[in-house]
């Protein structure tokens, strides 16, 4: 008979609760239209009101899930943002900067092999005071003046300046590799924390919505309480959820700072605020012209560079030890004391007899050029590899989003059924209630990974590739 007293007692009580939560029972019974519409609005922002208080709003929070833009980069091109982004990290970094000198200075040295066939010409002058003395002759001395310009060039060398050229020309074009091989990993780092930033944000408005559905649970409950004290441990285990739902928002927030710091580092202190990268690269690009890609990576390019580099270094070394031929031209005057002058003209032949580290060196030069060879073959079996494990990744990924869509359609009708249940009077309990709204507001940060961790893997899957900024022009 008690029992019955005290429902009767807390029936204009939960009739009010009713009222406070009946949007999400509304929604579910309004038109099929209505609610794909609910479902397509953008997530709200997170409350700036504190959870709890007088303005918290006790409607259904979102029912989408994902929010479609971020409330600040709603009206900004996500390509065109992460293209700024790349750029300002290139133009900030110094490490880009200092492997472009290195791959300038190897430009040169090409340069200066190169030129090394063309005739060489060497102006010199002096000038001296000079005396001698013979026995029984006076002393003779004067001031003299001596010029001599000589021109040399090499004639034939079996080879050896055009390989030197070409070793030079090589290790030029792998600092050139390396650089775009630098400047791809940058733009890889870039794009995933830009990610990550707009991940952690829309965490933070899922988490937020949750943490107001709680308090309004907490809010209702209270009202409750007031008349019907063994209703005490409901509101507990409310506050509880709420306690715990804002603890997932702060911990967000944190992990968004410090994807703010990390990309700071990269881009500079002003950061824009973020487009909504939920739907960018979405397209799995097809495994086996990835693979056939890996061809044209930087990293692939330089190694077969630096072994084309050691071949011709090796066939330097074997033409070194040929006859070398050259030719010169010369003459020299002098004025003043002994004035005169003298000239040259002819060829030069050097002719290598025994040199015992020879060929220990030419060896040493084949066995680098092989060593790169097998670097470039195991660096091109390593990103298939890995390509194939990214293809996956990101396959399952989507996959993952698109079956926790279909599971959210379930989750949001079992919380509201849930919802309209427990207001009738006790047909579920309040666990049930806590319990439909923790599984639902999961799923949606699940979704938000699964979207996010599926780009990022697509992102990776194109850096090991053509580049990460391929997908984005």
């Amino acid at each position: 008979m008690q029992k019955f007293t005290i429902l009767a007692r807390t029936r204009p009580l939960l009739a009010t609760l009713a009222l406070l939560m009946v949007l999400p029972a509304q929604a579910q019974s309004g038109s099929a239209k209505r609610a794909a519409k609910a479902r397509a609005e953008a997530l709200p922002a997170v409350a700036t009101t504190p959870a709890g208080s007088s303005g918290t709003r006790c409607g259904d929070e979102g029912s989408a899930p994902l929010s479609a833009s971020l409330a600040e980069g709603a009206a900004v091109d996500p390509r065109t943002q992460l293209q700024t982004l790349v750029r300002q990290s290139l133009q900030r970094s110094q490490t880009v900067g200092a492997i472009n000198l290195l791959a300038q200075a190897a430009r040169d040295d090409w340069e200066e092999a190169r030129a090394a066939r063309l005739p060489v010409v060497n102006l010199s002058a002096g000038a001296s005071h000079l005396g001698n003395k013979i026995e029984d002759l006076p002393a003779r001395q004067g001031t003299q003046g001596r010029a001599s310009l000589s021109v040399s060039a090499p004639l034939y060398d079996f080879g050896r300046i055009e390989q030197l050229a070409a070793w030079r020309s090589q290790l030029a074009e792998a600092a050139r590799q390396g650089l775009i091989n630098v400047e791809q990993q940058l733009a890889l780092q870039t794009v995933s924390l830009a990610m990550d930033r707009s991940r952690y944000q829309l965490q933070i408005q899922v988490y937020g919505q949750y943490v107001r559905k709680m308090a309004c649970l907490v809010e209702a409950l209270e009202t409750i309480v007031k008349a019907d004290r063994g209703r005490a441990s409901e509101l507990v285990q409310a506050q509880k959820n709420q306690q715990q739902a804002e603890l997932s928002v702060e911990q967000t927030q944190s992990a968004l700072r410090q994807t703010e710091i990390r990309l700071r580092r990269f881009v500079g202190d002003e950061l824009p605020p973020s487009a909504s990268y939920a739907a960018l690269l979405t397209q799995v690009p097809e495994l086996a012209q990835m693979q056939a890609d890996v061809l044209e990576a930087a990293e692939v390019a330089q190694l077969e560079a630096q072994a084309k580099a050691q071949n011709s270094y090796a066939a330097s070394v074997k033409a070194a030890q040929k006859p070398q031929l050259s030719w010169q031209l010369g003459s020299t005057a002098t004025t003043g004391f002994n004035r005169g002058g003298d000239w040259v003209a002819g060829v030069t032949l050097n002719i290598p007899l025994y040199n015992p580290g020879m060929e220990a060196s030419v060896s040493a030069a084949q066995k680098r050029a092989e060593a790169a060879r097998l670097q470039r073959d195991d660096a091109i079996e390593a990103r298939r590899y890995r390509m194939a494990d990214m293809h996956e990744a990101a396959v399952s990924s989507f996959d993952r989003a698109r079956r926790i869509t279909e599971i959210l359609r379930n989750s949001e009708r079992v919380r509201v059924a849930t919802l309209q249940q427990w207001q009738q009077l006790g047909r579920r309990s309040l666990f049930d209630v806590m319990g439909a709204e923790s599984d639902y507001y999961s799923l949606r940060v699940a979704h938000v990974n699964a979207l996010f961790d599926g780009q990022q893997a697509v992102a990776l899957l194109w850096s090991m590739g053509r580049g990460v900024l391929t997908p984005l022009q």
